[in-house]
């Protein structure tokens, strides 16, 4: 049986690494970080030592890429789903003003700050800390609230 062990990839974000050490343990491989410490309590030394590197056994490095490689194409699955529904979302707002779908959701510009914020920026000589958000469209260029929806036909 083939003990020896190998830095398996290196990361430059002790959070990062701690997910993909977890995936793995929770998968049944054993593996263990180094230089976790170092890059956690200083990170201005992580480029110097070489980041966080996670340590496996050889003999599990064909079964990690095949596990990680599974749960990248899952996750790409998963933002490309949630991409199109958001562009599904986008595509069924219409403005209320021209009917328009050239429609974007964002700060407002108008009416930027709400009345207590700029009561109270004024109050403490600073500038508003939250902002409007609202629809904008980008044809007639009014700003609702509530959009116009249009059903998927």
């Amino acid at each position: 049986m083939n003990d020896r062990t190998i830095v398996y990839s290196t990361y430059y974000n002790p959070i990062e690494a701690n997910i993909i050490k977890a995936r793995l343990e929770d998968s049944g491989f054993s593996c263990f970080l180094a230089d976790e410490n170092v890059a956690t309590l200083n990170p201005l030394y992580n480029q110097a030592i070489g980041g966080v590197k996670l340590i496996v056994f050889e003999r599990d490095v064909e079964a990690i890429n095949a596990l990680l490689a599974e749960d990248h194409s899952e996750t790409v699955s998963q933002h490309r789903d949630e991409v199109t529904d958001m562009e599904e979302d986008l595509n069924r707002v219409a403005c209320i003003n021209c009917g328009s779908k050239n429609v974007g959701y964002g700060m407002a510009t108008d009416q930027k700050y709400s009345l207590w914020a700029t009561i109270l920026a004024f109050l403490t000589f600073t500038t508003p800390i939250q902002a409007n958000k609202c629809y904008h469209c980008y044809d007639c260029g009014y700003e609702f609230k509530e959009p116009l929806v249009n059903e998927v036909e």
